[in-house]
């Protein structure tokens, strides 16, 4: 373990927010992951279109980024707690209408895409605002910052693999329905969780160093979190790698492995058990990473992880028609994955300071996120037209692409603390002035 740990003063560590904010991301991200599965299922079984389920990933994605881009000067001045909890109740009421109306008979497809946009819109702001309190909470626990981002990223790891473990299995007892009535129920716990947990904190007040409120202020606030990101040459490569592989990731969950576990494997069990076992390995990966990364330079790291996470699951889905081959690449994948989030987060805290974290990862999100809700639409239409294997191998060859940037480009060699991160942008000397 690294110095820093062992210099730590145990004595005066506070601990209580950072369980709570690890407490309540794991049920509320359990709870997405369950309707991230029931909802795609729901599709297939009264469609039967892989195009319909990209429409519906669409919906439910589109909202997040227009969220994000323009969330962050309103999560500071409402205030970073309020905005947590409003997120999760909101989402809590939409999810829970599906269900509802499907019971009664009055569900239609416009409907499901309607509800799982609000899912999306609401979803985005809360997730940001538990995540720019990471640095904070992480100090008050005496804790490293990388080991505080690999037990968060352990957090989401560990609320994928009960979510994804839960939810195959109950879509088979329940129906898909049901399920997405559990979704709603967790909110209700996460909600109050982090409501609690993080009471009295300052940081999660509203911004302190925010100034009177105007159209001319928000603008203003806004366009800082873009200018930073579009100063710092690593950061602006990060966000933009991350926006292509994000929509691929999104063309796999949402489309490619359910309708390859559904033509090929044996339904809703394989799928859940495989990201489950996805799941699984990506905790082990982050958890490690949090406990030893400190030690190793970030750069290499980082690079071969996510050469590892890109091309190989898609070659073998579509090469194979069984469940072990797929089960134990993504294993492999999963260990690598576990990795990237913990790198990606430390980096960006170090560089961006306390006063502009909302904006800046806003804006970062509202990036990453521009081609998520076009990944699932364009790869329904593409397994609709091409096939499934075709589909798999071209959505993997642009994702080898995609990698490969690290290895090109020396600015990413940034990760490792040579160099300045952040290119000639001045902050603002007051956050507060109009």
């Amino acid at each position: 373990m690294s110095d820093d740990f062992f210099s730590t003063d145990f004595s005066t560590a506070d601990r209580r927010p950072l369980a709570a904010v690890l407490a309540a991301n794991l049920v509320s991200i359990s709870g997405n992951c369950l309707t991230y599965m029931a909802v795609p299922w729901l599709v297939l079984q009264s469609t039967g279109s892989a195009a319909k389920v990209g429409i519906v990933a669409f919906c439910a994605l589109l909202p997040v980024v227009l969220a994000a881009l323009v969330g962050g000067p309103v999560i500071d001045r409402i205030g970073r707690r309020r905005v947590s909890v409003a997120s999760d109740l909101a989402c809590g009421v939409a999810v829970a209408t599906i269900p509802f109306l499907q019971f009664v008979g009055l569900l239609q497809f416009w409907m499901l895409c309607v509800l799982m946009a609000m899912t999306g819109l609401f979803r985005s702001p809360g997730e940001t605002a538990r995540g720019v309190l990471l640095p904070t909470i992480a100090e008050r626990a005496g804790m490293p910052l990388s080991r505080a981002a690999g037990l968060y990223d352990g957090a989401a790891r560990c609320a994928a693999l009960t979510g994804s473990a839960l939810g195959g299995v109950l879509i088979a007892v329940l129906d898909a329905e049901y399920v997405l009535l559990v979704d709603a129920a967790t909110f209700a716990v996460s909600a109050p969780l982090f409501a609690f947990g993080v009471r009295g904190l300052p940081e999660a007040r509203a911004g302190r160093w925010v100034g009177p409120t105007s159209p001319r202020a928000y603008r203003r606030e806004l366009a800082e979190g873009y200018r930073f990101v579009a100063a710092a040459p690593l950061l602006l490569g990060l966000c933009l790698m991350t926006l292509v592989t994000r929509g691929l990731d999104q063309g796999w969950s949402a489309v490619l492995l359910p309708v390859h576990a559904r033509e090929e494997l044996a339904g809703s069990v394989d799928l859940g058990l495989l990201n489950a076992v996805f799941g699984a390995c990506a905790l082990v990966g982050a958890l490690v990473y949090g406990a030893v990364g400190s030690r190793f330079r970030r750069w290499p790291v980082f690079t071969v992880a996510f050469l590892v996470v890109g091309l190989p699951r898609f070659v073998v889905a579509a090469f194979t028609d069984t469940f072990t081959p797929l089960a134990f690449t993504m294993a492999v994948e999963g260990l690598a994955c576990g990795v990237l989030n913990p790198v990606m987060a430390t980096v960006t805290y170090e560089a961006v300071p306390e006063e502009l974290r909302s904006r800046v990862l806003s804006a970062t999100t509202a990036s990453v996120q521009l081609a998520t809700p076009l990944g699932g639409l364009a790869t329904g239409v593409l397994v609709d037209s091409v096939g499934l294997p075709s589909a798999l191998l071209t959505v993997g060859g642009v994702y080898l692409l995609a990698t490969l940037c690290p290895v090109i480009f020396p600015v990413w060699r940034q990760m490792d603390g040579t160099g300045s991160l952040h290119d000639g942008a001045e902050l603002p000397a007051n956050n507060g002035s109009k």
